[in-house]
């Protein structure tokens, strides 16, 4: 794997499901000659959905890695899912990417998931080019795509190509080609699956003023990057594409802008600039700045690491594939270098590991390499102890990286086996599972001896169930989806634990008063704060009450025992004898002040509210907005696009069980919704009874 990092990309396609990622990804593979047939979605031929689930559902699960050359480069792609349900593939990704390529559908536009991944890159400060897809389509329009990219994800998209026609091909004005604005020319693209060739043209004289007036917009918002570009603009001298590529790319780098393109993936229209823009745009592993973490072994001090092959190795697991000869660990290399049978240090869970053999990673397929650099995404055979968001480390420089951070689940779903020879087989698939999925859990039920299996919605538990039915050959009982709430108090409370009692002959004594209130926006469910005079008591006791605190913190609330959340514990003060006052003492005197403080801050239920985006023929808009009212729900907003009403609601989640069947029914199979988590609120207390 011997490259130059300045000719490497690690880029991931992104976008609201139905976008088109996975063409825009099958296209790329052939026009760059990796593939030598066109995979195709509703077939389930492609490379990167080779999950059966996937071909059979024609939707992307599983994020999927791929690597091919295109003029010089090496592009590391992942593709992946844009259902909500699987947003942690997405979210792991871009954690370990440098780019991105951002899909759009020209007649859907901006939809939910698209804001979603938007927010995502944002916050990984991941620089992307947008591509402006199936521009075939009736109601096809690249300039309100890219108004909407503009307002509602507050973004900077600069064109650097028009789409020449819009619609599909019985149209007057249909989409044949798209003009570059750099180069001024159009560019008309073969036809057929197996044509990979692309005419540069003249303009047609009818889109002469246009192009020549949206040029001008891209360099207007070119002027501000580059002195050397106004100059040549100012004194009227031609001006060099390349100079116009190289300000995009500083442009593009620091997130001032988003080059957008547009064209029809299915039909092979656009393909090749986008392949182009990756290596013009994007950054390389060099371009982006160094890692930085901390060292646990001196007092968690901040650690870089340069992207450079001489530095000490480190990397930042993302993926992990469970197997019975041995899990495939995802690696993405930040710096240094990695040979097979290397001893790596995992410093988050202060164990070593055994780097037994590396993988290149090419969707289902792989192959054995005999050495890594920076820069690189690689498969490790041999890793027993990490997980997705480990960071691995030479052992004689430890560095920590930020994890990676998930989502909490919100519907959950009781699970039986048929057979004791299933029980012992079901816990260790699940266990498997959970190490593929930080998005999926399974705890067991010990009132009921019901396994619980929990995550991001209901399309989520449906192939986790199919996977335990038809890939793990379980036989399971499965009850329906039942939704993840949360318990959390209503007012303040300030309450005295105590402790008197005999153990094996010993009188005990101890008193601890706490503080409990409500504390929403923080960032564990429950925090505990000490606050005893250190004179009061010696911390040893102190520290076995927060230990016993927090214990009773996750073991959850007093209405259903769901787990607890946006709750703050001061412990204020503490009392202990001459004799009797034990850690033992002090551990029962804190149990009892905290269930006395729930007891005493009006304990309350939180249930998930979801955020539903319908889209719908306007004939129908009333019949949803009713349905949304009788459901809880609460209308935030609403708007027209090309013929179609945009609604956008809040409800809870367990109104919204099997809402596909309802939308389907409400719209006569001509509505489609999209749904993500978007808060925890209040439930009514009709609800908090049945748990009572």
């Amino acid at each position: 794997m011997d490259r130059k990092l300045e000719d490497i990309r690690n880029i991931g396609v992104i976008a609201h499901i139905d976008a088109g990622k996975t063409t825009v990804t099958e296209r790329m593979l052939y026009y760059s000659g990796t593939s030598h047939k066109v995979g195709e979605v509703d077939k389930g031929t492609t490379q990167t959905d080779f999950d059966p689930e996937e071909a059979e559902r024609g939707i992307t699960i599983y994020s999927a890695c791929v690597t091919f050359a295109w003029k010089g480069h090496t592009v590391n792609l992942i593709d992946t899912p844009g259902h909500v349900d699987f947003t942690a593939e997405v979210e792991r990704c871009l954690r370990v990417l440098d780019g991105g390529v951002v899909v759009f559908s020209a007649r859907e536009g901006v939809e939910a998931q698209s804001e979603t991944v938007w927010r995502q890159a944002n916050r990984y400060k991941v620089p992307r080019v947008a591509f402006i897809n199936k521009m075939d389509r009736e109601g096809a329009d690249f300039y309100a795509v890219l108004s909407e990219i503009e307002k509602r994800l507050k973004a900077n998209p600069v064109p650097i190509q028009i789409p020449v026609g819009a619609g599909p091909p019985h149209l007057a004005e249909a989409f044949r080609g798209v003009i570059d604005l750099i180069e001024m020319k159009m560019l008309h693209f073969g036809e057929g699956d197996q044509d990979r060739t692309v005419d540069v043209l003249d303009i047609p004289e009818d889109y002469l003023e246009k192009a020549q007036q949206w040029r001008d917009n891209l360099l207007e918002k070119l002027y501000d990057l580059s002195n050397e570009l106004m100059e040549l603009s100012l004194s009227e001298e031609p001006i060099p594409p390349a100079l116009i590529r190289q300000v995009l790319r500083q442009g593009t780098l620091a997130r001032e802008l988003q080059p957008v393109m547009c064209g029809s993936a299915l039909d092979g229209i656009g393909v090749q600039p986008i392949l182009d823009a990756v290596t013009y745009y994007l950054p390389s592993p060099k371009d982006v700045p160094a890692v930085v973490g901390t060292n646990p072994t001196k007092k968690n001090q901040a650690e870089k690491r340069e992207p450079d092959p001489a530095e000490p190795f480190c990397g930042l697991v993302f993926k992990v594939l469970p197997a019975k000869h041995g899990d495939m660990t995802w690696v993405r290399v930040y710096s240094g270098e990695l040979k097979p049978n290397s001893r790596l240090l995992n410093p988050g869970r202060d164990v070593k590991e055994n780097c037994a053999q590396l993988w290149h990673i090419q969707a289902s397929k792989k192959e054995q390499v005999d050495h890594v650099g920076t820069g690189d995404i690689v498969g490790i055979i041999g890793l027993r102890h990490s997980v997705t968001g480990d960071t691995l480390c030479d052992t004689r420089s430890p560095i920590l990286l930020e994890s990676i951070k998930f989502p909490e689940t919100v519907i959950g779903m009781a699970i039986e086996p048929e057979s004791s020879a299933d029980r012992d087989k079901l816990s260790e698939t699940l266990a498997m599972m959970r190490r593929q999925d930080p998005t999926f859990a399974a705890s067991e039920n010990k009132d009921t001896g019901q396994t619980i299996i929990s995550g991001m919605g209901e399309l989520h538990l449906e192939v986790i169930r199919h996977r335990l039915l038809r890939d793990f050959k379980l036989n399971v009982k499965v009850h329906k989806p039942r939704v993840s709430y949360r318990e959390t108090i209503g007012k303040s409370a300030k309450v005295t634990g105590e402790c008197h009692r005999v153990i094996q002959g010993q009188q005990l004594f101890a008193k601890v008063t706490i503080q409990v209130e409500h504390a929403p926006n923080q960032q564990q469910p429950v925090i505990i704060i000490p606050r005893v005079p250190p004179e009061r008591v010696p911390y040893n006791l102190v520290e076995a009450a927060i230990e016993e605190l927090q214990s009773r913190a996750a073991g959850g609330g007093i209405i259903g025992g769901f787990p607890l959340a946006d709750i703050k514990v001061t412990i204020l003060d503490a009392e202990a004898a001459e004799v009797g006052s034990t850690e033992t003492a002090f551990a029962i005197a804190a149990g009892d002040a905290f269930e006395k403080g729930l007891e005493a801050a009006v304990p309350t239920l939180l249930e998930p509210i979801m955020k539903l985006t319908i889209t719908t023929p306007e004939d129908y808009m009333g019949d949803f907005v009713g349905d949304i009212m009788k459901r809880r729900g609460e209308i935030a907003k609403t708007e027209n696009r090309s013929g179609d009403a945009i609604i956008e609601a809040h409800a809870p989640l367990a109104e919204l069980f099997g809402y596909s069947s309802a939308m389907r029914s409400l719209s006569q199979g001509r509505a489609s919704s999209s749904m993500e988590p978007l808060k925890y609120a209040p439930a009514p207390p009709e609800l908090i009874k049945q748990f009572m």
